[in-house]
């Protein structure tokens, strides 16, 4: 007879975490630490604009909702020096997110640099930084950091307590799942309560290093500031932190489940009390297994983007339904390597369970897809869309391992003809029984004595524990289809421990919608000068001729499509007022084929002409030309192209 032997626990385990470890390390090592789900759409000057004066404030526009602390955003002189007041506004209106900072009153010309750092409503650090200039470019000294928002160690840190955090929610209401739903009698199986009740310290230990790790997580990446009193308070006062101050709490509740259920639930004989008892707390567990995985739903994707008040009840279903078939799929794992036996009609139940999860999980998980992703090439061109295509061929392996589980298990449930036992097997029970033999005769001779031996006796009970064990161990590992189904739920778990790492990451990459929402606006920004405030440009200009050299600064007011007031400034390079006989200036829409629509301004007085009613007919990238003449033959023409809303 040939016989089917299941691996080694130790040495599959040990090969899981490496595999594990490593690809979960591989994939947080090509993700960004401070990728995130808000971005920067828009900035006001811009990146890289030269402003004619100095603005009087700077403003910042994100595609979603953040939270603005005071000192969200710097603007740094070329020294390095603070040029804010450090007072932030919100100037959010409608569906545009947008915050600005005060700059100083009498600003000299040169680089300025805006650093700015910020959380995101779904919980992630985001930071940036860019420079415009007064005047004229200038050197500049600020240096910024190097280390990104939410990196370094902090961010390792953070990222794997998240990731902690997750799994343990899984095995924790998994494994009360597959006890009440498919096998009550593991409530009173010491393998399966130490796994559920080291998932619970592992969520709560996990959450509390999230609590003290966020201010620095998001603030200033220094591990020390974990313990930082005030900074907790500021976390506290977030959305982030009244979720993982929620959950702590529920799970102080889910303790008292935990002791109830391995507690007078698995000491209750009578059946109707059992019964009444399973009732009550799998209706208290299902409100507590829901509130904990609330608080994801809170502070992360689902409160944020479009249609929060459908994703959020989704995210919820979707976590429970991870967690009844992983965390289910963790504790049959260790049943069936741990435990004396398991049997049959539990494995039938949660296979019944798994299925039911699978189709909860094909459905929400479509959902979050259409929301996260929203189009084919944000499915393929976005680094959040290529993630989830690797989470989904993870599923489809998942399933098909599943599949193979469900075929075990379905020969598990048919009842097999006794055979006759082996010549091994035969071997293998007179040893034992010689051993047994052997150590009653010990036991007999120490009773016997005059002194009992407590060594002696101490050795005995070990040897009378180890042929049990080995009896247990046989008996199972002689059965080839529980072998064969160790095997596959130990390779289903393998499978399910990188698809949650996939997922953890997942979780902190911007979703491909935001991406390329951001991207759209990025590059209709990327020529923008100034918008929503008046168009300032400066020129410099040289006609080669006497006093031929000089600065022109135009401004066009409110610099939108329709009327627009028209300021043109000549000077002397020495800052002074130039008279010269004209000024000429054209506009042109190249892309559309308008223009050259000309401008004629008046003279106003020394160095200044004007123009009132200047018609710019559509929005787009301008080409501003001007003509200066300093003399009957000396002149030139000078441009510069600005986006005009």
């Amino acid at each position: 007879m040939t016989t089917t032997t299941a691996p080694r626990l130790g040495t599959a385990v040990a090969r899981l975490l490496i595999l594990a470890a490593a690809l979960l390390g591989t994939l947080l090592a090509g993700a960004a630490p401070a990728s995130a789900h808000a971005a920067l759409t828009g900035s006001d000057p811009r990146d890289g604009a030269v402003v004619a004066t100095a603005p009087k404030e700077v403003n910042l526009t994100f595609s979603e909702q953040v939270a603005m602390s005071a000192d969200s955003i710097r603007v740094l002189d070329p020294a390095g020096r603070r040029a804010d007041t450090g007072e932030i506004r919100d100037l959010c209106s409608g569906s545009i997110v947008r915050y600005g900072v005060g700059l100083r009153a009498g600003l000299p010309d040169g680089t300025y640099t805006v650093a700015w750092q910020t959380v995101s409503a779904d919980s992630h650090p985001i930071a940036g930084a860019f420079t415009f200039s007064i005047g004229a470019p200038s050197t500049t000294s600020v240096a910024l950091p190097e280390q990104n928002a939410g990196g370094g160690i902090v961010g390792a840190l953070y990222g794997i307590a998240r990731y902690l955090s997750y799994a343990a929610f899984a095995v924790l209401v998994g494994g009360a799942v597959f006890v009440l739903a498919c096998w009550p009698r593991g409530a009173s199986v010491r393998p399966v309560q130490r796994t559920v009740v080291r998932a619970w310290l592992t969520l709560t230990v996990a959450t509390l290093a999230m609590l003290l790790l966020r201010s620095p997580y998001t603030g200033s990446g220094e591990l020390g500031d974990a313990f930082d009193l005030a900074g907790l308070k500021s976390v506290l006062e977030t959305k982030t932190g009244a979720a993982l101050t929620s959950r702590l709490l529920l799970l102080g509740a889910a303790a008292l489940f935990v002791a109830v259920l391995f507690g007078s639930y698995a000491r209750r004989t009578d059946r109707k009390e059992r019964k009444d008892l399973a009732f009550g707390l799998g209706l208290g567990g299902t409100v507590v297994a829901a509130g904990i995985a609330g608080t994801w739903a809170l502070a992360e994707h689902a409160s944020t983007g479009i249609q929060p008040g459908i994703a959020m009840p989704v995210d919820i279903l979707h976590l429970l339904a991870v967690a009844a078939w992983l965390g289910g799929l963790t504790v049959l794992l260790v049943a069936l390597y741990r435990a004396p036996s398991v049997e049959r009609s539990a494995a039938e139940r949660f296979s019944k369970v798994a299925f039911g999860s699978v189709l909860v999980l094909a459905a929400t998980g479509l959902y979050q897809s259409w929301r996260q992703v929203g189009s084919w090439s944000a499915l393929t061109d976005t680094r959040y869309g290529q993630l989830l295509l690797v989470k989904i061929g993870l599923m489809a392996v998942l399933l098909g391992i599943a599949w193979v589980s469900r075929r075990w298990t379905q020969r598990l449930a048919d009842p097999t003809s006794t055979e006759e036992p082996t010549e091994a097997e035969e071997v293998a029970d007179a040893e034992e029984a010689a051993d047994a033999e052997e150590a009653e005769a010990d036991e007999a001779l120490v009773g016997t004595a005059s002194e009992p031996d407590p060594e002696r006796a101490a050795q005995l009970a070990r040897q009378r524990a180890a042929v049990a064990t080995a009896r247990r161990k046989r008996e199972r590992d002689a059965d080839p289809e529980r072998a064969g189904l160790r095997r596959s739920v130990l390779t289903e778990a393998a499978v399910a421990v990188v698809l949650l790492a996939v997922t953890t990451v997942l979780t902190s990459t911007e979703p491909g919608r935001t991406e390329e929402e951001a991207g759209r606006a990025g590059s209709a920004a990327g020529s923008a000068a100034v918008p929503d405030r008046p168009v300032d440009i400066r020129l410099p200009f040289d006609t080669g001729g006497v006093d031929g050299k000089g600065v022109v600064r135009l401004s066009l007011d409110p610099g939108r499509t329709g009327a627009n007031a028209l300021h043109v400034f000549v000077e002397r390079p020495n800052g002074k007022p130039l008279d010269v006989p004209e000024v000429k200036v054209a506009l042109t829409l190249e892309a559309k084929d308008v223009g050259p629509l000309p401008v004629a301004p008046d003279r106003i007085q020394t160095g200044h002409w004007s123009a009132s009613g200047v018609q710019i007919p559509m929005a787009g990238e301008w080409k501003i030309q001007v003509t200066v003449r300093t003399s009957d033959i000396d002149q030139t023409t000078i441009d510069k192209n600005v986006k005009i809303g």
